[in-house]
């Protein structure tokens, strides 16, 4: 597996000696000094350049970055279009376990996506600074009472979905609308809870990865638990133990910040849960 230090020489020297290329930084973990490092980081990369479509036409040009496993061209994926002219990209997995995630952008295009970034090549001072390495747009925000209200609400509002599911026994869409509705729910609070304790000064990182870091080991082993296996009697505890974790932080949460929490609202959906649970498979009125 190539160093470090061998992948960025390659990356600068290949920026640096292509007259296409203006500039170059690198994003992403590589460039935040308080994620940890490790074997897995990718490299995410940026070549500023004067055009992309040099670049998109030339099928070879990434050859010279080593030997691939297999790759993705993430604007050419017709579910998601893109702004190619300003913007085009490699996903690469190397043969020796390293990714490079590059992309080639113009100066338009950079200045309006700029984050946290360190600084590679700059032939014309392009970039405003050599780096820029605080994390701080990715800090946990404070809540207002609206976004309050509307994630409790939204939490259980959608578990009579998955009461209804349950009693069917359709567990694709149980899973599903546990994992996007309700779980998401969860997890907000939950990160809420962590920038009420550092004064939301915090990242939690992408889909709260970073959360066992902050939260005690009690509460992080009760949120895992929130995972089921696809068995209905296994969701429908996964389901109880999350509405007890989840009004446990949210009257937490509600109390510090002083907001209004509905109890009747959770008290009437824990209510409803509990009814279909012990509803008969072959019933014909739900009361």
């Amino acid at each position: 597996m190539r160093t470090e230090k061998e992948m960025l020489d390659l990356i600068i020297n290949t920026a640096s000696n292509d007259t296409r290329i203006r500039a170059a930084y690198l994003e992403g973990s590589r460039a935040n000094p308080k994620v940890p490092k490790d074997i897995f980081q990718d490299y995410d990369v940026v070549y500023i350049v004067t055009q992309t479509k040099s670049f998109r036409e030339d099928r070879q040009w990434i050859d010279r970055f080593g030997k691939r496993l297999y790759m993705q061209y993430p604007e050419e994926n017709i579910n998601y279009p893109s702004d190619v002219e300003n913007c085009y990209g490699w996903l690469i997995q190397f043969a020796d376990g390293n990714r490079l995630n590059l992309h080639v952008c113009t100066l338009e295009y950079v200045k309006n996506n700029l984050e946290l970034y360190k600084t590679l090549v700059d032939k014309d001072n392009l970039l405003p600074e050599k780096q820029m390495l605080s994390d701080e747009k990715y800090w946990v925000k404070q809540p207002s009472q609206e976004q309050f209200h509307y994630t409790c609400n939204e939490f259980w509002w959608c578990l009579n979905n998955v009461a209804k599911g349950l009693w069917r026994e359709e567990i694709p869409y149980v899973l599903d609308m546990i994992d996007l509705n309700i779980r998401p729910m969860l997890r907000q609070l939950l990160e809420w809870k962590i920038g009420i304790e550092n004064d939301f000064s915090v990242s939690v990182g992408k889909s709260a990865k970073y959360m066992d870091k902050y939260v005690s080991k009690e509460i992080y082993q009760r949120y895992l638990g929130t995972y089921s296996l696809p068995e209905v009697k296994c969701i429908w505890d996964a389901v109880f133990d999350m509405c007890e974790l989840f009004e446990e932080i949210a009257m937490e949460v509600s109390g510090k910040l002083n907001f209004t929490y509905d109890l009747v609202e959770a008290e009437n959906s824990k209510r409803y849960l509990k009814h279909v649970r012990k509803l008969p498979s072959d019933a014909e009125e739900i009361y």
